[in-house]
């Protein structure tokens, strides 16, 4: 496993439904586009398929910057993985082995029309900032019960 994608890492991104994928054109113009379908893949690369998105796979060809952005949006945490990225295409010989670990995950649900291959150059703890701004009365449990109220959902709901 790499020194960036940790344990805490790991579990984050195991635990996320969807995350963000920031790209940015030739011009710098930055586009975020959600993501639901990702994984690890060899430990040191996260694996992300695209379904829908045309202008993050242009981007990608322009400008492998990315950034990766996995919140829960109950705790209020997760992390960025600032990395860079490359298209496979489903033509392309290594495309079965990078799409193995996000195949079960889809199914025949969605069309996978390539893979993003982001390998992380960095890795940074997103956390709100009430957290910060008020720690003594701020933890996780806090946060989730102020979302459940605030989504309207009940904790059976959440777990």
């Amino acid at each position: 496993m790499s020194d960036l994608i940790t344990n805490e890492v790991r579990e984050s991104v195991e635990r996320s439904v969807l995350c963000w994928l920031a790209t940015s054109d030739e011009n710098g113009q930055p586009n975020v586009s959600p993501k639901e379908v990702f994984a690890i893949a060899d430990g040191q690369s996260i694996v992300v398929a695209n379904i829908a998105s045309p202008h993050s796979a242009k981007n990608i060809r322009v400008n492998q910057k990315v950034c990766l952005s996995f919140v829960d949006v109950f705790v209020q945490k997760g992390f960025k993985i600032i990395g860079t990225a490359v298209e496979i295409k489903s033509s392309e010989t290594e495309y079965s082995q990078w799409v193995s670990p996000i195949l079960p995950m889809v199914g025949d649900r969605f069309p996978i029309y390539s893979i993003f291959i982001v390998r992380p150059i960095a890795a940074e703890p997103i956390v709100a900032p009430s957290y910060s701004l008020y720690p003594s009365e701020t933890t996780e449990d806090s946060q989730v019960k102020s979302a459940l109220r605030i989504y309207g959902v009940t904790k059976d709901k959440y777990v």
